[in-house]
């Protein structure tokens, strides 16, 4: 199977993704709430908690560190952990999927043209996390608060928590834009349905070789495991958000998505480096967690 077709369910999946949206919506105006991606049976959701809690006890995480966690199995439909999914929380670079989801939205409608120049934009965008490219990208949406609106009058189902009040700064101190891991959860989720404008698109890009927390480095995710992310990295924010599309032994792909954010509740200017690689790997060590529960539903 191609890596970028659809599952063998995509007719369930549509009407799925579809009817998701759409319940959203309605649940969010009735009850002020914000529902998340199917049932957590809370195993998985154990095994991360318990060890964020032993990172704690052992200095590994400080107490003014939050962390945030969403694993969702995109083959069955079933949301495998949830932990603080719904927090408010440094979006850093994690933010820049949404700009290309404003982007192509006015690529949609006929207001921006996508050409060589754009084209080279967003990828730097996404693939390099070029800030002076991001800028460039918003500004064709009209700038911080013209994209807000866009994507609260288009997209507010899907971008509940999301934040954007500011051009990334210069050295790339991205600490006033917000989101949670539910808002990369559900973003993710209706992109790997191809529900978004130019979906694909945003695949390919996404899947450019770069950096990731997810599959490099995670000696539990097997070499050949196709990755789609966005990190984030500031001296106050460490994550990544992303689908892995794993192979199965039966010859089948099994995608699936994490995210993990840890927000720090001070600078760690001095010491940045050290931090963020250290949480990095946290990260990566979550993402073990999340291949080996894979494994136990599928045959990986």
């Amino acid at each position: 199977m191609n890596a970028l077709s659809k599952p063998t369910d995509s007719t369930f999946r549509f009407f799925r993704s579809t009817i998701f949206i759409a319940l959203v919506a309605v649940m969010g105006l009735l009850t002020g709430a914000v529902p998340t991606l199917g049932a957590d049976p809370g195993r998985l959701g154990g095994k991360i908690d318990g060890y964020i809690k032993s990172l704690r006890k052992q200095g590994g995480i400080r107490g003014d560190e939050r962390t945030a966690w969403v694993v969702y199995d995109l083959t069955s439909g079933e949301k495998l952990a949830g932990i603080n999914e719904n927090a408010s929380l440094q979006a850093a670079s994690m933010i820049k999927p949404f700009l290309a989801l404003a982007f192509f939205h006015q690529v949609e409608i006929g207001q921006i043209v996508y050409g060589p120049e754009s084209r080279g934009k967003v990828e730097r965008m996404i693939q390099k996390s070029d800030n002076d490219a991001t800028n460039w990208v918003m500004r064709q949406t009209g700038g911080p608060t013209a994209t807000q609106s866009l994507l609260q009058r288009h997209y507010s189902a899907i971008c509940q928590q999301i934040g954007i009040v500011e051009y990334i700064p210069e050295g790339g101190r991205t600490y006033r834009n917000k989101a949670s891991a539910a808002d990369y959860a559900r973003f993710l989720d209706a992109l790997w349905d191809r529900q978004l404008p130019q979906s694909e698109e945003i695949l390919r890009i996404m899947a450019l070789p770069g950096s990731d927390r997810l599959y490099t480095d995670a000696k539990s995710v097997p070499s050949g495991t196709q990755v789609f992310n966005k990190t984030g990295s500031t001296s106050m924010c460490c994550g990544d958000m992303g689908i892995l599309v794993a192979r199965g032994r039966d010859g089948r792909s099994y995608p699936y998505m994490l995210i993990g954010i840890i927000e720090s509740g001070r600078s760690n200017t001095a010491n940045y480096s050290s931090w963020i690689s250290n949480r990095a790997d946290v990260i990566r060590e979550v993402s073990n967690l999340a291949y080996l529960a894979m494994k136990e539903r599928h045959p990986l």
